[in-house]
């Protein structure tokens, strides 16, 4: 997709944030597997691996008789990722360097998975249709992607506001969509899959990892923000500040932005 699109930081900083994220998303992630019907003996593709846990829970259900390809543009990530997988002893997942919108992918997967990816592309249709290609026919499309205009703390704050406000307007800027969310029903349709299904989602909480999700983010996205004009540095290092400041406070709620899950099927040859 190209580095220039997305405003997260990348390296090791974004590898860390990213650690943090999948440790939140996993209980949905997995129930949401869970529903699609991954099982042994899947060929799975995760498109934008990230910090590659998705991919080596997948890598766990499908077993010995499976496979996983994991994708992603960071080489910092594919190296971290790759290490990790000869550590773990874990012989079934293989991590690529790879862009989804540049690149042919590999075809005959059983499922293909990309959770925050389609937000920060310029042309998430033609990821799509990629992905599709993938696909033997019965298979199956996941997507996790975000929706802004559903983020929410308690007590609401105006720092927490304004990263929103920053956080939206700079994926914008890039050529990205940071409220696709409810549109990802429809992008499969136009792609072609079909028995499309969806449901939303939202960690949140008191305590624990998810309230260090706005923080965090709107620390790696500082470098992005501050380019394209929007803040200062001061600014910006302020309102991380008051974040981090939320998220310590006893009570306080954090969340996740909303989060839709979508999936899709690819018509059998032959079918009607």
């Amino acid at each position: 997709m190209g580095q220039t699109h997305y405003i997260i930081r990348g390296g090791i900083e974004g590898w860390e944030r990213l650690r943090i994220l999948s440790r939140v998303m996993r209980p949905t992630t997995m129930s949401l597997l869970g529903r699609v019907g991954v099982h042994p003996g899947m060929r799975c593709l995760e498109v934008a691996f990230g910090s590659g846990d998705v991919a080596f829970d997948l890598a766990a259900i499908v077993g010995s008789r499976g496979r996983v390809v994991a994708t992603d543009v960071d080489h910092v990530k594919l190296e971290r990722t790759t290490r990790e997988a000869q550590e773990r002893g874990v012989r079934n997942v293989e991590f690529r360097l790879s862009d989804i919108l540049a690149d042919e992918p590999e075809h005959g997967f059983d499922l293909v998975h990309a959770r925050f990816l389609l937000t920060h592309l310029p042309d998430p249709a033609k990821a799509l249709m990629r992905m599709r290609q993938a696909l033997r026919p019965g298979g199956v499309v996941v997507i996790e992607d975000v929706d802004f205009n559903g983020y929410f703390c308690y007590p609401d704050f105006e720092a927490h506001r304004r990263y929103v406000e920053l956080y939206i307007r700079t994926v914008q800027r890039r050529g990205g969509d940071p409220c696709i969310g409810p549109r990802l029903p429809s992008l499969l349709e136009n792609a072609g899959f079909e028995e499309i299904g969806m449901n939303v989602v939202q960690p949140a909480g008191t305590e624990g990892e998810v309230k260090l999700i706005s923080p965090i983010t709107m620390e790696n996205i500082v470098d992005a923000v501050i380019a394209e004009g929007f803040a200062s540095r001061d600014e910006a290092k302020e309102l991380t500040a008051q974040l981090y400041e939320f998220a310590r406070r006893p009570g306080t709620v954090g969340a996740m932005p909303r989060v839709v899950e979508t999936w899709g099927y690819v018509g059998q040859v032959g079918q009607a």
